[in-house]
């Protein structure tokens, strides 16, 4: 099968907290960094995760944020750092590349956003990612 969902990251679970109705995993993402993803319970369990099950992280390029500074005081838990290495523009949108530790993202975010925060290759950014927009997929 084939997606749409530009990002992809490759990880292994360390931990699932289950609730009523949703779940918390802990990835470890092949890079190092870890990534949390909100899931229902039932999706956890009919994907039988468990620490040490291989796992893919998907996150659509929408639902990735960039800062070019740490941010503090944020509810977001999952924050990446890297680098931009690619950013085309178009009259509303920009899509932009972000070099992490072990991969690479894709950012779809305003032109102006993009142009207030001066962003070009070689920019340090965080990539910000609400842990309810990651889905997994079992490998």
């Amino acid at each position: 099968m084939s997606l749409s969902i530009r990002n992809q990251l490759p990880g292994t679970v360390t931990a699932v907290t289950p609730g009523e109705v949703m779940a918390t995993v802990r990835v470890r993402l092949t890079g190092g960094q870890a990534l949390t993803a909100a899931i229902t319970r039932e999706a956890a369990d009919d994907l039988g995760l468990a620490p040490g099950a291989a796992v893919r992280a998907l996150v659509k390029s929408t639902e990735v944020s960039l800062a070019t500074a740490p941010v503090e005081g944020l509810s977001i838990r999952n924050r990446l750092p890297g680098t931009v290495t690619d950013i085309a523009t178009g009259d509303a949108m920009a899509s932009v590349r972000v070099t992490v530790e072990g991969g690479e993202l894709t950012a779809a975010i305003t032109r102006d956003a993009a142009d207030d925060l001066a962003l070009s290759a070689g920019t340090p950014v965080v990539a910000l990612i609400k842990s309810t927009e990651v889905s997994l997929a079992a490998e």
